[in-house]
């Protein structure tokens, strides 16, 4: 068994985030997006994976490089220009030769994966897609289905008038190679506009296989945050955080709750305190300053006595004392002087 992770995006949505730092490596909790994936991946025993990359491909490969520090084996195909999702498949063929886990690169999940596997194998399946219930489908790509599982349609962003269910397309497939063959090499092509009608009017057997656990598109900052509230507060029961390092002693030593992940790099002084946040490395938090609902890079300096709330703040940004930063996405090295209210 092998996997492909679909990693070529530019995260635009997710700006300012994704100017300096790709999409796939945004940390989540203090470590790159990539290796929740990879762990997925683990869990259900495969180890040989294929990164398709285009936007900025050697910071990636800079972090992960062989993948023999996460106990797996990583080659990399990457485009010289985008090609969609299953363009970026057939770009990846000469690392493909059996059945294949393709993941999108923005889904943070803790889907049991091997159940996803037994299924595709019981029912012989030349396609299998993971769906997931959602509140809006109108947002997404619906899939119809019949009793049984097999496929009947793909809507893409349907009107609310062409709703008929609330299973979207999770962007997780298991693929058999014959599949390639439906792609024409070097051009733009993709999963749910060309090849799975493709292989649908084909007669290919095409099943889905609905998860009801916990599934998120981090693509866009607020549920960049929100991955890591489900992170912190033990939404995702197979996914687990370090525990935030103890306070320094003293009578106004900083405070932080138990939910927390910080690094042990960051210096909090007297009075601060830390809740339901994460920080990166080597952040600075000066006196009385307080972290709330908020996410620090590395590197960030939050002065006296200020707050941040329900934010992200990039790498070394700079936050002036008695400032307060609140539903705030601050890009790499943005900096506010004293007193400044965001």
């Amino acid at each position: 068994m092998q996997s492909l992770i679909l990693a070529g995006g530019k995260g635009t949505r997710l700006r300012p985030l994704t100017i300096h730092t790709p999409k796939p490596v945004v940390p989540i909790a203090n470590r790159p997006f990539l290796l929740y994936q990879i762990d997925l991946l683990k869990r259900a025993g495969i180890r040989e994976i294929t990164l398709s990359l285009s936007y900025q491909p050697g910071k990636i490969e800079e972090i992960l490089a062989n993948g023999e520090d996460y106990g797996v084996h990583i080659r990399y195909a990457v485009e010289a220009s985008p090609l969609g999702t299953a363009g970026a498949y057939k770009n990846a063929q000469d690392h493909l030769s059996r059945t294949t886990v393709v993941l999108n690169g923005d889904v943070f999940t803790n889907l049991d994966l091997a159940a996803v596997i037994a299924f595709h194998r019981e029912k012989k399946a030349a396609a299998t897609v993971v769906l997931t219930p959602v509140e809006n489908p109108s947002a997404y790509g619906l899939v119809e289905t019949e009793p049984d599982g097999r496929v009947r349609r793909f809507l893409e962003k349907p009107k609310p008038e062409e709703i008929t269910c609330n299973t979207i397309n999770a962007g997780i497939y298991v693929l058999e190679p014959r599949l390639l063959d439906y792609i024409p090499a070097g051009e733009t092509f993709s999963f749910e506009y060309q090849l799975f009608p493709a292989i649908l009017a084909a007669g290919e057997p095409f099943y889905a296989w609905t998860w009801e656990g916990y599934w998120l598109d981090i693509g866009a900052p607020a549920r960049y945050l929100q991955a890591h509230y489900d992170l912190l507060g033990g939404r995702l029961a197979s996914v687990t955080v370090e525990p935030p390092p103890p306070p320094a002693g003293g009578d106004d030593r900083p405070r932080v709750d138990g939910l927390s992940v910080i690094d042990p790099s960051c210096t909090l002084k007297p009075g601060v305190e830390i809740v339901n946040s994460v920080l990166g490395p080597n952040c600075f938090i000066d006196e009385r300053a307080r972290i709330e609902d908020s996410v620090l890079w590395a590197g960030t300096r939050v002065g006296q006595a200020s707050t941040v709330r329900r934010s992200v703040i990039c790498k070394s940004g700079i936050i002036g004392r008695n400032s307060v930063v609140e539903g705030a996405v601050l890009g790499d090295k943005s900096s506010l002087t004293d007193y400044s209210i965001v």
